[in-house]
């Protein structure tokens, strides 16, 4: 079998039985007949929030847990003060993952705000960095900024983003899912990151993360708030309740721990390996199938630059049936992709091969009927 499925499920040798001796050891805690399994479980959850601060440069207590990319982002709008969106635009593109489009839109007229959404140019598959800024004003009170795409892997230049932002008085939001894991990242100046453990980190679904900027943290009063979002969670004086100073003021009811503690190994297997000697790998990989496309006459959703690519190529053909139809043949021969309408997604990771990848580009020569 070949895997080229890290976009949607990332994996690494080993996972099985690691992640199923971390469920095991928690299922003993979990079923133990003693007052054991609430500290122990808090401090796995613990372990992984630190974990994803070391890897993404964060500060000590600036991030938490959360189920998915759009609960982070739903929860951070409505802890903003009222004056930082209301009567303002917040700016996202045409290719960013839709359910965070979907919320957006659907918060408008609660919040006070106008989504306005930058479009792609004719005929092309993503949004230019360059179009993105020509729409990003004084009046964008929040820009959602896309690091890397789920439809074309274009990655976006966060420092100059970044840097706009600042000059705007905007807040900037980086969604990281496709690209953290495979591709070196540090939060740097970014008022808020989210991102999702589920697919270069080799983890489960439902350990996300919400890292914001310590000074805007600070005036955050999430409206999604329990009795975990206090400094001491046992505090039950019902008219005495105030945020905690950190990133728990974003949590809420009892925290969900099984995923955090389901992506601990791969976590653990990412910094361990090194996410450099995971993107040099990836890089010798994604090269080869960008070549390969081009040889079979194939179209390229992706950037040809590497330097502006995450850890996939995306490969456009006529229509939809035609990309099932290559998809179902690339499983017949154990090449495993998938297909978003007519483009075919490759995303190599660790468990895959130089030979497997030669397989794969040998295939996509005779699905396409070039040799």
């Amino acid at each position: 079998m070949a895997y080229f499925l890290y976009h949607s499920i990332g994996t690494f040798p080993g996972k099985a039985e690691t992640m199923g001796a971390a469920l095991a050891r928690f299922s003993t805690i979990w079923s133990a007949e003693d007052d054991g399994q609430w500290p122990e479980a808090l401090t796995l959850r613990a372990r992984f929030i630190r974990g994803w601060e070391t890897l993404i440069g964060a500060p000590a207590g600036s991030m938490t847990t959360v189920e998915n990319v759009t609960l982070a982002l739903y929860s951070l709008i409505g802890a903003l003060p009222e004056e930082r969106l209301k009567g303002k635009r917040v700016l996202a593109a045409a290719d960013c993952f839709p359910s965070l489009h979907f919320l957006l839109a659907g918060l408008q007229d609660r919040f006070g705000f106008t989504l306005d959404t930058v479009p792609m140019r004719q005929g092309e598959s993503y949004v230019r960095d360059e179009d993105f800024l020509q729409h990003w004003g004084e009046d964008v009170g929040l820009a959602l900024v896309t690091w890397v795409s789920s439809t074309t892997s274009k990655r976006a230049d966060l420092e100059t983003l970044s840097a706009h932002g600042s000059r705007m008085g905007s807040i900037v939001v980086a969604d990281i899912t496709q690209g953290v894991g495979i591709r070196p990242f540090e939060v740097a100046d970014l008022d808020v990151v989210v991102g999702s453990s589920l697919k270069w980190l080799c983890g489960a679904s439902g350990a996300g993360a919400l890292y914001v900027r310590p000074d805007l943290l600070a005036r955050c009063r999430p409206e999604l708030r329990g009795w975990f979002s206090q400094p001491n969670p046992f505090s039950w004086d019902l008219d005495a309740f105030s945020y905690a100073d950190d990133g728990r003021r974003f949590d809420h009811g009892t925290p969900a721990v099984l995923a955090a503690i389901a992506s601990l190994p791969g976590l653990d297997f990412v910094h361990q390996t090194g996410v450099e000697a995971l993107a040099a790998h990836n890089l010798m990989l994604t090269e080869m199938i960008v070549e390969a496309a081009r040889a079979s006459g194939l179209a390229l959703s992706s950037p040809t630059d590497p330097e502006s690519r995450g850890g996939s190529v995306m490969i456009r053909v006529t229509d939809a049936a035609q990309a099932t139809g290559m998809q179902a043949g690339l499983r017949k021969n154990g090449i495993y992709c998938d297909c978003r309408g007519a483009t075919l997604r490759f995303s190599p990771g660790n468990v895959t091969t130089r030979d497997q990848t030669t397989e794969l580009c040998d295939q996509l020569a005779r699905l396409s009927g070039h040799r």
